[in-house]
């Protein structure tokens, strides 16, 4: 470069440049040491999900407090718990790794529809039998691609999603899309009821919500969302309703072996119906206007792998068994 002045000039000049390479300035692994933590509120737990040694993770950690004279957590015996400042803190790092995500998006664009691991999350009341029909569609259609999968309630994984745990959802009617979210509809999963083999209603062809007055409706408990949609469906927002408060259950498998032995009757979604059939239970249409729900692909509005996930659409619709569900 040539520089025209003094070389009291020059120094001057440069004093005003941030330098590039800082080393004081915070690195990429101790954002990661920090998300790390905070997700696993456990240094050695995520030292391991981290691949390196604990004291490795655990020093840096440290001595990045001491530098930024901040507490990020509180240790004890069991494990490592976020302070207020901390919370602030890690929120923060999550944003500069979606950032980073986002870099690397851009400059692989046109390599590939996917770059690094795609973490998928999906509800509980999905996942067991969804993925077992389109994982090996997805790995036959994207061939070496990373897809760990987290199965959780659809306010955590909206919640991961949101804080960059997680790059993409499979969602079930998901309400009021913000600004900050991508939805595409999948396919349509039709609702059944499930009644003992042995009850007056197992000799429908079809059940309507008339047909539920003063039956016991198990359902599953708190903030799943297919508890809400049995609700909705069947028009069971009363003391009908009630009658199955004391059954709640975590699991659809769960509720299917309750209703098996005769204590009650409850909803299922077409890809839940056991197949092979099981003679203890008759599973029936509910012949209502609105008898199913939507299953959608979610990411975030700013990831630059928005065309691949739409890409990912096709192999799980060609998996999905025709006849059982509407696609989209």
């Amino acid at each position: 470069m040539l520089w025209i002045g003094g070389w009291a000039d020059y120094l001057s000049a440069m004093a005003t440049i941030d330098p590039i390479f800082d080393p004081r300035a915070t690195t990429i692994p101790v954002l990661r040491y920090l998300v790390a933590v905070a997700d696993h509120g456990h240094f050695g737990r995520a030292a391991q999900a981290c691949a390196v040694a604990q004291p490795t993770l655990s020093a840096q950690v440290a001595q990045w407090e001491r530098r930024m004279k901040v507490q990020v957590f509180e240790r004890h015996a069991q494990g490592a718990r976020l302070t207020p400042q901390g919370e602030r803190v890690v929120a923060e790092a999550r944003k500069v790794l979606g950032g980073l995500r986002e870099l690397e998006g851009a400059a692989v664009s046109g390599v590939a529809p996917f770059f690094g691991p795609l973490r998928l999350g999906v509800i509980p009341t999905l996942g067991p039998y969804l993925l077992p029909l389109v994982c090996p569609a997805i790995e036959h259609a994207f061939p070496g691609l990373d897809l760990p999968i987290s199965e959780a309630q659809t306010a955590d994984l909206l919640d991961a999603l949101d804080h960059g745990r997680l790059d993409a959802l499979l969602l079930a009617d998901l309400p009021g899309v913000d600004a900050t979210r991508e939805v595409l509809p999948l396919f349509d999963e039709p609702f059944h009821l499930a009644v003992p083999a042995r009850h007056p209603l197992a000799k429908r062809e079809k059940i309507g919500a008339d047909d539920l007055a003063g039956e016991r409706l198990l359902l599953l408990d708190e903030g799943h969302c297919l508890r809400e949609q049995a609700l909705d469906v069947c028009r069971l927002r009363d003391a009908s309703a009630r009658a199955g408060a004391d059954w709640r259950a975590t699991s659809l498998e769960t509720l299917r072996q309750l209703v098996a032995l005769g204590y009650g009757l409850t909803v299922l979604p077409a890809l839940a119906v056991p197949d092979p059939a099981d003679p203890r239970l008759a599973v029936r249409p509910l012949s209502m206007r609105r008898n199913a729900r939507t299953i959608v692909l979610v990411w975030r509005r700013g990831d630059g792998r928005g065309d691949a996930y739409r890409q990912l659409a096709a192999p799980i619709r060609t998996a999905l068994p025709r006849g059982v569900v509407k696609l989209r």
